[in-house]
């Protein structure tokens, strides 16, 4: 299916978003034309007006946002929080006003009185490996649930299971690129939501998924997972692509392409 954006109704994008499973892990990324996952070291030069009105049905839709803490940082996440007619969009459909904000986190470096800790109207939720000193988690388990799987590194599909089992079922990735990375390597990707934004970047900017590995060295991702392309949308020369695994989705849905 290919639209222009601003031919469709909220609802329309919301129905564009409906998640073909109760658990379903999507990510979405903004990439510039030739693939530059950042402009002067960001995401957000590359994000403009007009895909996040995707982006804020994408939050809207979610259980749990998951995050790098590389990315917060660089990014300046601030408390999760959603526009007034988001939040009650949520209402009517009987979820919470805000989805939970999940950080992770290899080295358990942050700052808990920063306000995405202190500031958030639902507690938000780290997840770190197991094998971190307690002196450095005691002071983030004041301001945020601990999930310690893993060691020396984080253990994304216990992380994952971890965050299902709180009823957190559908979550919403944003990054990092490493964060990404091992998403993928741990076969943990349901669908891709990139939008390429009309730039040309050059050389240097590192891609969407990174390689990660605790101790410098190369995590193997595996054959190529093939996907199927749901829709396009334009919209101020920007292409937003939703993409699903083969295997997910109806044949509805696949035929409706």
């Amino acid at each position: 299916m290919y639209r222009e954006l601003d031919e469709l109704t909220d609802d329309e994008v919301y129905a564009a978003y409906a998640p073909p499973e109760p658990d379903w892990l999507r990510v979405n990324f903004v990439a510039s034309a030739d693939g530059a996952a950042a402009l002067e070291g960001l995401s957000g030069p590359l994000s403009g007006e007009e895909d996040k009105r995707v982006f804020k049905v994408l939050r809207a839709r979610c259980d749990v946002l998951l995050a790098g803490s590389g990315t917060v940082r660089a990014e300046g996440y601030g408390p999760l929080v959603l526009s007034p007619d988001r939040m009650a969009w949520r209402r009517e459909r009987g979820l919470p006003e805000v989805p939970v904000m999940a950080i992770v986190s290899r080295s358990g470096n942050l700052d808990p009185a920063a306000g995405i800790f202190t500031e958030a109207p639902r507690r938000p939720v780290l997840v770190c490996p197991a094998d971190l000193p307690e002196e450095r988690l005691a002071p983030l388990r004041r301001v945020a649930d601990v999930v310690a799987v893993g060691e020396g590194d984080v253990d994304l599909a216990a992380a994952v299971a971890a965050l299902r089992g709180r009823g957190l079922r559908q979550i919403l990735c944003e990054g990092g690129p490493h964060v990404f990375g091992d998403l993928v390597a741990a076969d943990l990707v349901d669908e891709l939501d990139l939008t390429l934004s009309p730039l040309l970047v050059g050389a240097g900017p590192i891609r969407i998924a990174a390689d990660h590995t605790a101790n410098g060295g190369h995590r193997e991702s595996g054959p190529p997972r093939p996907l199927v392309l749901r829709h396009v949308l334009e919209a101020g020369g920007n292409l937003i692509l939703r993409y699903v695994r083969s295997a997910g989705g109806s044949d509805t849905e696949a035929n409706a392409r």
